[in-house]
């Protein structure tokens, strides 16, 4: 999934989406033709989400009864995602084996660059600082050039930037949880500009992954459309992290409870 990223064009997803959807007829069709819940976590939601929206409107309304997400990853981007391309993914493990050596990988997947900040959410601040430029969300092509990548250059302006402004309702109740009030990157400082080495960070409020801006803005263009800002539900958890707000016991709790109640309505 890593490789592929909504909005854009892949007969493997399209077959992918296909085979959800034979999944959710054949669930429907075995339980009396009851509705299913969707859940999607990070990734996975922006997955779920983009499903959701391929599908006609008519097959919402006969298989879709409610769409639960938990911290997705948000269209206006953050900045941890700019982290990842200059200094490698975390979350990419392979036992003895650093993130650095792991970078050259992570930059060739499309979803490396998907989740860049917006310009029209963060705007001209500074986001990577360096002594001898900085960097806003407006200056992602000359940042990509400059941690020695150059290649991602194209495909981001060519498949990145026009889907930042992208956003479409998904026209089902949707429940989206997030995690606030946890130190996130905001600023990333490399001095020298040697993106081999872990900058010195400026943090905000967030998840520990995702920026509260973008949490804010994805609830804004849901409310957006009043249809669907009559079926949304959006719930903020003080102290829930972005990487264990499904394993983590009182945040899972919180989690099923949502999921249950939407099975009761």
């Amino acid at each position: 999934m890593l490789r592929r990223v909504p909005g854009q064009s892949s007969e493997v997803y399209s077959r992918y989406f296909r085979q959800v959807r034979r999944l959710i007829e054949d669930a429907s069709r075995r339980n009396q033709g009851r509705k299913a819940i969707l859940f999607g976590q990070s990734f996975g939601g922006m997955v779920a989400l983009e499903f959701v929206r391929s599908t006609p409107m008519e097959w919402r309304d006969r298989y879709i009864k409610h769409l639960v997400l938990a911290a997705p990853l948000p269209t206006g981007g953050f900045t941890q995602a700019v982290q990842n391309f200059a200094s490698g993914a975390d979350f990419l493990i392979i036992l003895g084996v650093d993130t650095l050596a792991m970078r050259p990988m992570w930059r060739t997947f499309e979803s490396a660059i998907v989740n860049f900040p917006s310009p029209t959410l963060f705007g001209s601040r500074p986001l990577v600082i360096t002594r001898e430029r900085n960097y806003s969300a407006h200056d992602m092509e000359d940042f990509l050039a400059a941690t020695g990548y150059s290649a991602a250059v194209e495909p981001f302006r060519r498949r990145s930037v026009p889907n930042m402004g992208y956003f479409q309702a998904p026209m089902v109740p949707t429940t989206c949880l997030n995690g606030v009030g946890i130190e996130t990157p905001e600023q990333l400082v490399y001095w020298d500009g040697d993106f081999d080495a872990e900058p010195e960070i400026v943090n905000g409020d967030g998840d520990n992954e995702i920026n509260l801006i973008s949490m804010l803005a994805f609830d804004e263009q849901m409310r957006r459309q009043p249809e669907q800002n009559k079926l949304f539900k959006t719930i903020k958890l003080r102290g829930a992290d972005h990487g264990t707000i499904v394993t983590e016991d009182w945040v899972l709790k919180r989690v099923i409870q949502e999921i249950l109640e939407a099975n009761r309505v």
